[in-house]
């Protein structure tokens, strides 16, 4: 759960809920990866989802995203294309980086293959970081 909220655009953090459990020693590290992961990834969907109905819900003074973070990321996506989805990952940036996807259009699939590498990728660097620590 935590890894889906902290994918969305709510402020959270997953990291440190994932090396806490690895430290713990309770579940298997590949599985907490995996689950980390998918959570992560489908709340970037939710990212995407939200860009794609963005002309709907973006003037609500309730949506979550200034308009100066979307711009920010926006220009990023215009500057490197769909491979700015690499630093999905990335926080304060990664985030709406998915949003800006959606708005634009970026095909699913291209996102979801991408955001998957991102985003497991971290997870595997964090858990061989805690693994190490152990």
């Amino acid at each position: 759960m935590a890894a889906f909220v902290a994918a969305t655009i709510l402020p959270a953090q997953s990291e440190s809920v994932l090396v806490l459990m690895i430290l713990a020693g309770k579940q298997p590290v590949a599985a907490l990866v995996a689950v980390a992961s998918l959570g992560n990834v489908l709340g970037s969907v939710v990212n995407w989802w939200l860009g794609r109905s963005l002309e709907r819900f973006g003037a609500r003074r309730w949506f979550p995203a200034s308009g100066e973070a979307l711009e920010r990321a926006r220009r990023w996506y215009a500057r490197y294309g769909r491979w700015s989805l690499l630093a999905s990952w990335l926080p304060i940036i990664g985030d709406p980086i998915t949003v800006v996807a959606g708005v634009l259009r970026e095909p699913l699939m291209s996102f979801l293959l991408l955001v998957t590498l991102a985003k497991t990728g971290r997870y595997i660097v964090l858990a061989l970081a805690a693994v190490g620590f152990t």
